[in-house]
Order: C-alpha cells, then structure tokens, then sequence
C-alpha cells in the first residue's frame, strides 16, 4: 500500500463450490451495526477467495507485463478442530488414559455425571448402543461445560461444534473410565461388537474419516497458515485455564512439527512455509503491554519454533486485534500519569475506562496467582461510520508476514 503498487482487491468465486462462503458480508453488517456487535463465531469450514490486482516490483516481470494477479483463498475452520489433529497419533486405549488422567480439580467435578454414568459399563459385554449414547451425551456435556469454563484442551472437538455431523454414531464414544482396571490387553482386544469394543472402531473412524478427512481436504491446499490464540481469557480465569491452554498448545505443536518423519508430514505432505502465532485481542491491554504479550506466546510455543528454524520453515509471533474495540490513553491518578484504555463494555455498553494490568513476558508462577493483578474487561466493537475502514492493530503486519513475498 506504501509502495502504491495495489492496485484494487475483489471478491472472485471459489474453486470448490461445496465449501460454504465465508459470511463476510453478514459479519460487516454486524460491525457497523446499531449497536455495533462481534459477528457469529465459526461454526465450521468457510472459504472466500480474492483477487489481488498489483504492480510487480520484480525488474524481470515488467519487461513482459505492467500488472500481476495473485489469488488468495482464505480458509476458516474451528480452533476446536484443530485440537483433534494430536488424536492420530494415538489409540482409543492410550487416547482414554490421557483424558481420564486430566479428570482432577474442575475438571473432576464437572465430569462427575459422566463417571457416574459409566459405573457398571462392561467392556466385554454385547454393545448397547443406546447407553453408550446416553454416556457420550453426558461426555459432551462435560466437553461444552469446560469450553463454557475457559478451557481448551476438549477432545473430541467436533463434540462441542458437530455440524452436520450431530446426532451422527461417529461421534457417540467417549474414553474408556478406567483402563487398568480390565486390563489393557483385555480391552484392546474386545471384540467390535462389544461395548468397548463399538468405543474403540467409533474413535478409529472419527481418527480416520473425520480428523484426517477434514486435514486431507483442506490442510493439503495451504502454505501459509496463522493460528489465533487468545492468551488473555485464560489470564483471567485462573492457573488451571492457563496450564490447560499451555498444554493444548503443546499438544498441536508436537503435531505440527514440519520434519520429514513426523506424523503432520506423513499424513499430509505439507506445503506450508510460513506460519504465524497471533496473540489476539491486543486491543484489550495498553500498549506498553504488547511486547509481553508477544513474549508470552513465544515462551508458549518455544519448542515449535526451534523445531521450525531447524526445518527451515518461516516463522513469526505477533500481538494484533483484526477490528480494534478501544483507544489507547493516559490518565491521570492522584497526579501519576498511567496508560489506559478506552471503550464501551461487551455486557451492557457502558462507558469504560481501564488499566487492565500487566500481562506477564514469561509463563507466570504462583506468585503471579497469588496477587492475581490483571483483569481485562471484553469490549464490544466501536461505533463505526459505514464509510471508513475498520480500525485494526497489525493487521497489515501480518499480512505483509504472511503474502508480501508474493507481492513483489
């Protein structure tokens, strides 16, 4: 844009016509709504696709033509699905021990009708569809109780947003209450047509047909990627929210290593050769904030981004809100000038003007829980004339990140 080289950018039609269209359109009207309001969150798999219209910078190509076109597809999909990705790389049997294993503190008390439900279940028994219904309702429950709660580890994820999948047996299991107490061996050997056994080729086909399926169709296409992540909520919430975000990152980045004998590269043959982390809504702290933002993603994804350096893939971390809901300012308390910010409250709309805290550089210890000093209020959108761009914070950082090499 700098550089005037864009030349203009539109909306074109998408190659696969059985992908639903991106609702861009709907979640403008939103924005510049009275009043104004976040649009719907992500349900399931979107695209849209643009035509950038430019001026090369390459000497060469000039000689041959004055303008470049580049094609852009955008993909959307559920953060929830992305979390099943780490499922392929285990059984139903090791996948059940590291579910049930996270069953302590909220998370055991709010899984408590699940394990009720589950008292008696013989594995060895002949399936009875109809309980094993009834439990993986009561699983899901649990599932849509923990994101409720601030979680992000939730597996199964499709569990939480199915789409047309609801009501599907694919997506009627849950992790088997206790292995030890039948026996691994035992169960891993149960015959198909038993209860843990029906558990067992349920995961299998979800693992097979749904989780690959979904990366098959659409991870293959890409080779630029960015993953949002919103480590403020979980600042909020409590260590627990924070450990359990810390872990679902860990979880996707084993999964996500490019190497040439990891699982990510046999399953899928990747073409991705840039990816961003996102430490989103930087609207919602003060400036001085961002950099330990940015610090606190990178403490977060450390062991991804060595692995990428080594593997030669391009990678970055940035702090940025894509539609930014406050101002930033100082104000004056008891004659001391301090950062704060400006904007009107997600519940009620009211007026707000607020220091949120500091937002720690380095993943917080019990002393930072002790005196639990930041809390950030949820903002809703400006008031916006129709006619004026929507304010942002980086967003053209990460688009210069993500496609400037291919505009030049």
């Amino acid at each position: 844009m700098r550089e005037e080289r864009l030349l203009g950018v539109k909306r074109i039609p998408q190659r696969d016509f059985g992908i639903p269209r991106f609702t861009y359109d709907e979640g403008l009207a939103q924005l510049y709504g009275d009043p104004p309001a976040w649009p719907t969150p992500t349900r399931g798999v979107s695209e849209i696709r643009l035509a950038l219209r430019f001026k090369s910078n390459d000497s060469l190509l000039r000689h041959f033509k004055d303008t470049s076109t580049l094609y852009l597809e955008i993909v959307d999909y559920p953060g929830e699905w992305l979390l099943d990705l780490p499922m392929l790389a285990q059984d139903y049997l090791s996948w059940s021990r590291q579910m049930t294993g996270l069953l302590n503190g909220q998370r055991g008390e709010w899984s408590a009708k699940w394990r009720m439900m589950c008292e008696g279940l013989d594995p060895l028994a002949p399936a009875d569809e109809n309980r094993l219904a009834d439990i993986a309702a009561a699983w899901t429950d649990y599932l849509h109780h923990c994101k409720q709660q601030g979680l992000h580890f939730i597996q199964p994820g499709r569990f939480v947003l199915p789409g047309d999948m609801a009501g599907a047996p694919a997506l009627q299991f849950f992790p088997w209450p206790d292995v030890d107490a039948w026996g691994e061996s035992k169960l891993a050997q149960a015959d198909k047509h038993t209860n843990a056994g029906m558990l067992r080729e349920r995961f299998n086909y979800y693992c097979e047909k749904v989780v690959k399926g979904f990366y098959k169709n659409h991870f293959l296409r890409f080779d630029r990627q960015i993953v949002l992540v919103d480590c403020l909520q979980p600042l909020n919430s409590g260590p627990q929210a924070f450990n359990d975000m810390r872990l679902a990152l860990t979880q996707l980045m084993q999964s996500f290593h490019y190497g040439q004998r990891t699982l990510f590269r046999r399953l899928f043959s990747p073409v991705i050769d840039k990816l961003l982390f996102a430490a989103t809504k930087a609207d919602h702290v003060t400036i001085d904030q961002h950099a330990n933002m940015v610090s606190l993603l990178q403490q977060l994804i450390q062991d991804a981004w060595q692995n990428a350096a080594f593997e030669g893939i391009s990678m970055d971390c940035l702090g940025l809100a894509s539609v930014q809901a406050t101002t930033s300012g100082i104000i004056d308390v008891n004659g001391e000038k301090i950062p704060a910010l400006r904007g009107n409250r997600l519940s009620d709309g009211a007026p707000l003007t607020v220091y949120p805290g500091e937002v720690p550089a380095r993943l917080p210890g019990q002393a930072f829980w002790d005196k639990q000093g930041f809390q950030f209020e949820a903002f809703r959108p400006q008031v916006m004339d129709v006619d004026k761009p929507l304010p942002h914070i980086r967003l053209d950082a990460a688009l210069e990140f993500l496609i400037g090499d291919k505009l030049r």
